[in-house]
């Protein structure tokens, strides 16, 4: 294992801990005693104090026959409310606007409105190969024939028992490759209010294209989303920003669009509405999405949600459909309360785009972490040493662990307040996660006379 990241550009190196040699040891067991004994301070912020129900996840074997058990990583989970007041645990202040595609970041470099540079970036071809074979791929199954369409039959298939239609979707899901997947009610918010027309991402834009706005008129009851995790050891051996990082991302994407795309046309086939939403062709803003289907709370990098188990190592599709289904209910494992004391994406984003603030602030219409989606995009598309970043997914500590019972524990502890998420981000620290450059991971080559001008 290769010195930290920090480490390298500090003289004084940070005192770690081998993680390993700790857990083969009885160390680890006297740890979590210690921690064990902590007691989690009362949540004292409106953000974070969303009306909770008395609901629970279905039964063993009622999730799904393939996943009997919804795996959240050892993290402590309640159910929030969803209603006109709250999304989760997001906090709803006013109203929230519809949002036009063509608003987003790629979409304003794509149409030069953050800089000639950032322009030219975007649209130069190649600068990684694995990244740009599955765009390319991803872009197959991008056009609007791809991704929706009427109903293939007259007939709607019976469905007298929705909640066996949920857990048949979610097992075909899993089936599918899905790392996991939830059923939520639709927020009619999350709908783009207009399209990027033509689509950045289908591979037929070309620089000084013009891209306008397509009206987006899709409404339907309920959403399932799909994620797929972004490989753990490709991210123990990188730095977050080097050439991997865009295929990470695309190699979820790909994934992900596969899965919505044969899933939506499964629904269309039983003479339901369907429609597939994916990188190359969204109609929807996926972090919504994410909290109403039960699979994570917003983070401070403001338009990420984290899983309990995965973190936001992960990319997600999504299927928008009026097939009778039984959504689940929003999460919270304490995520809000973590992100006000943890600030580790926010002192390793390269970008400096990310927020230190230590509250959520208004936002559209609700309470968020307001960081820069600006920065971020511009830095992503023009980073010269790699391919676009994903530095705060391997730095933040719910996101870049390995399966083991000790982290489970660590992710119980940080679920629960703000002493507890101090007391996580030490342990971070100590073991050096989100800094650390495992060589025996690194499979990739990198081309750095692809990355520059």
């Amino acid at each position: 294992m290769k010195d930290s990241i920090e480490s390298k550009n500090n003289p004084e190196k940070r005192f770690q801990v081998s993680r390993r040699g700790f857990l083969k040891s009885g160390a680890a067991a006297a740890a979590m005693g210690v921690l064990g004994a902590i007691k989690a301070p009362a949540k004292i912020a409106e953000a974070a104090t969303a009306p909770h129900l008395e609901y629970s996840s279905p039964k063993k074997g009622q999730w799904s026959k393939l996943r009997p058990e919804i795996n959240y990583g050892g993290a402590s989970v309640s159910y929030a409310e969803h209603n006109d007041q709250w999304l989760g645990t997001s906090k709803i202040v006013g109203t929230v606007k519809n949002t036009k595609e063509c608003d987003m970041g790629f979409a304003l470099a794509g149409r030069g409105l953050l800089g000639q540079y950032t322009e030219d970036c975007i649209f130069k071809p190649g600068r990684d190969p694995v990244s740009g074979s599955l765009g390319m791929v991803t872009a197959m199954i991008a056009s609007d024939d791809a991704v929706s369409g009427p109903p293939m039959t007259k007939d709607k298939l019976p469905i007298p028992d929705p909640e066996q239609m949920s857990m048949h979707i979610k097992d075909l899901a899993y089936w599918l490759r899905a790392d996991e997947v939830g059923i939520g009610k639709m927020p009619e918010y999350a709908y783009y209010s207009s399209q990027a027309d033509p689509q950045l991402f289908t591979g037929k834009v070309r620089q000084g294209d013009p891209i306008g706005d397509k009206p987006y008129t899709e409404r339907s009851p309920y959403v399932i989303v799909v994620a797929i995790e972004q490989n753990l050891e490709t991210f123990l051996a990188s730095t977050g920003y080097d050439g991997i990082s865009s295929g990470q991302s695309q190699r979820c994407y790909h994934a992900s669009a596969n899965i919505a795309v044969i899933m939506a046309t499964y629904i269309r086939m039983l003479g339901y509405n369907a429609r597939a939403h994916h990188f190359a062709n969204y109609g929807a803003v996926m972090t919504p999405l994410l909290i109403a289907a039960g699979m994570g709370e917003l983070t401070r990098t403001g338009d990420c949600t984290a899983h309990p188990r995965m973190g936001f190592r992960n990319k997600v599709a999504a299927i928008t459909t009026d097939l009778p289904l039984v959504p689940d209910k929003p999460i919270d494992f304490g995520m809000l309360d973590f992100c006000r004391v943890c600030n580790k994406c926010a002192e390793n984003c390269p970008g400096g785009a990310i927020t230190h603030d230590r509250d959520p602030v208004e936002y559209n219409g609700y309470l968020r972490w307001n960081s820069d989606f600006k920065k971020c995009t511009i830095f992503r598309v023009t980073n010269d040493e790699g391919v676009y970043c994903g530095r705060c997914i391997k730095v933040c500590p719910w996101s870049s662990k390995e399966d083991s019972w000790f982290h489970q524990a660590g992710v119980w502890i940080g679920s629960h307040g703000e002493s507890s998420a101090r007391v996580l981000r030490s342990i971070d620290d100590m073991f050096g996660y989100g800094t650390e450059i495992v060589d025996k991971y690194k499979w990739w080559l990198e081309w750095p006379e692809l990355y520059k001008f």
